[in-house]
């Protein structure tokens, strides 16, 4: 399966980012890819204004839906849309992803688990708890591929999400993000490899990149990366997108070889 993973500087105007998303979406089709996958908060990050209107979706009826739907059609590909805001209650909303198959239909929705509330000495404050509702619910998708897991972001520092994704067949791991420069800097790649390695799945990591409010900024760095923890292709600086064929049998290689799976000892530990 060939995959293309997009890169955005997403601001806060919901009709600029939505029609720079469709067009990287038609280039990316149009150079072979069967699934795009699309960052976190793709099609709004930043303040909120009046003028915006209502960024918060119903799903499957918002405009976002609407637009990945018609063009996962049109296209005659597998859409993962990263991720948007789905209306929970008038103050809250989930934080929550779509894959969408080539008939225009949703397959599968997650929404965020792991919420990120960070208070870094001398870094802006996050505490997405204050307007996200928490997911409640892991979400595995079939593909082409085989099987993939779902998650979003803040949700990478937590092993055991993908742990269970990999004891259930899934072999493609997406993590869609707004990775924060510092925290990226640290530890966007380590353990982004480290989820491939010791699941033995490829991972799928769109990235947020640079600044979409005053002192907030995103590492970029997007990436693809294979089961034995290669990064196969990563986005340099600034907006686009980075392909990569995905090759089942480099999975069925990495855990033949290294059978860490059936290795375990869950009755010890």
């Amino acid at each position: 399966m060939r995959v293309a993973v997009i890169q955005l500087n997403t601001k806060n105007d919901k009709q600029v980012n939505l029609d720079k998303t469709s067009k990287y979406i038609y280039e990316a089709a149009n150079q072979g890819a069967e699934l795009v996958s699309l960052p976190e908060f793709f099609n709004f990050m930043g303040e909120e204004t009046p003028e915006q209107g209502v960024i918060e979706e119903n799903i499957p009826e918002g405009e976002t839906t609407q637009l990945l739907l018609s063009l996962a059609k049109k296209l005659g590909i597998y859409i993962h849309s990263g991720s948007f805001r789905e209306r929970y209650t008038d103050d809250r909303s989930f934080n929550t992803t779509l894959v969408i198959n080539p008939n225009g239909e949703i397959i599968k929705k997650y929404r965020k688990i792991h919420l990120f509330d960070s208070e870094i000495e001398g870094l802006p404050v996050y505490k997405e708890s204050d307007t996200i509702q928490s997911g409640d619910q892991t979400k595995l998708v079939d593909l082409p591929f085989g099987k993939a897991g779902l998650s979003i972001c803040y949700d990478l520092r937590f092993p055991e999400l993908y742990r269970k994704y990999a004891l259930n067949d899934a072999k493609i791991l997406f993590v869609p993000a707004a990775f924060t420069s510092y925290t990226g800097m640290l530890h966007w790649e380590v353990l982004l490899r480290a989820r491939a390695i010791e699941n033995q799945c490829y991972v799928i990591a769109a990235n947020q990149f640079g600044s979409h409010a005053p002192g907030k900024s995103r590492f970029g760095n997007s990436m693809i990366i294979d089961p034995w923890g290669t990064v196969i292709a990563r986005a340099s600086e600034g907006e686009g997108f980075i392909m990569a064929d995905l090759k089942s049998d480099l999975v069925d290689q990495a855990r033949t070889n290294i059978q860490c799976l059936n290795h375990r000892k869950p009755e010890v530990y």
